[in-house]
């Protein structure tokens, strides 16, 4: 695909209102009770189709276009938050990926308060998610910028934990509540022993701290147990639920709500 029309497209796109957003929950290992939705941008480009997240976020991030659709993902998730309240749905917490710009933006707080207030929601009922390379970039900026926004209620994950920058010390320093466990970890569960004793100590380390766990990935049977067993409070993936128009999700708050 030409890079020069894609980035053309790119740029038209949010005006022509081609973007929109699916929901992929979260659930509890154990009770299976859906607790969270994350955000997932999607672009149905008319002449071409649906572009993949791969081609267009990287683009995105590079022309610094990222800034403005994050916004409109911000603000596009929080009123879908709304509606399913006003519809009397089960509450579940919005969870947004911020891309690096948009962290290192000096108006970020202020951009969430907007979202929030426009959407009627409390900050806890929003969470963003971060990875660590971003944080490491510099240190002391993500750590006032990750105070910041949890002092106002707004709860913060760590995204790919353990595949990027990882440092444990980043989890004294930074002021998080939840740490992702990469796919990388859980694809191969339970047979790769290497992955199994990883993910074990991701899961101690994190409950040590009092922190949350969510297993990213999950897709058999199996990968559900082990995490379930090891302790990891969250499971995201196909076997639990593929991201989903806010339409379907909706009718699965609703029968989880009449069960």
């Amino acid at each position: 695909m030409d890079e020069h029309s894609l980035e053309m497209g790119l740029r038209r796109a949010l005006e022509r209102e081609e973007f929109f957003l699916h929901y992929q929950p979260q659930v509890d290992a154990r009770t299976g009770r859906v607790e969270a939705v994350e955000a997932l941008i999607r672009w149905l480009r008319p002449e071409q189709g649906l572009v993949s997240p791969a081609l267009f976020i990287p683009l995105a991030e590079r022309t610094g276009l990222i800034v403005e659709i994050g916004d409109w993902v911000l603000r596009t998730a929080c009123l879908q938050s709304r509606r399913w309240l006003d519809a009397r749905l089960p509450p579940v917490r919005m969870s947004v990926n911020l891309s690096a710009r948009q962290f290192s933006d000096a108006d970020l707080a202020g951009r969430v308060a907007a979202a929030l207030d426009a959407a009627g929601l409390e900050p806890r009922d929003l969470e963003l998610e971060i990875t660590e390379s971003m944080m490491a970039r510099d240190p002391e900026a993500a750590s006032r910028i990750l105070r910041t926004l949890r002092s106002s209620g707004v709860r913060l994950m760590i995204d790919d934990f353990g595949t990027g920058y990882s440092s444990l010390s980043s989890l004294k320093r930074f002021s998080v509540d939840g740490l992702k466990i990469d796919r990388a970890f859980v694809q191969n569960l339970p047979h790769d022993r290497h992955d199994a004793i990883i993910t074990r100590a991701i899961v101690g380390l994190a409950d040590e701290l009092g922190l949350d766990t969510v297993g990213e990935g999950v897709e058999t049977p199996a990968q559900r147990a082990v995490l379930s067993d090891l302790g990891c409070r969250l499971l995201q993936g196909y076997l639990t639920g593929a991201p989903q128009p806010p339409d379907a999700l909706a009718e699965r708050l609703s029968a989880l709500a009449a069960a």
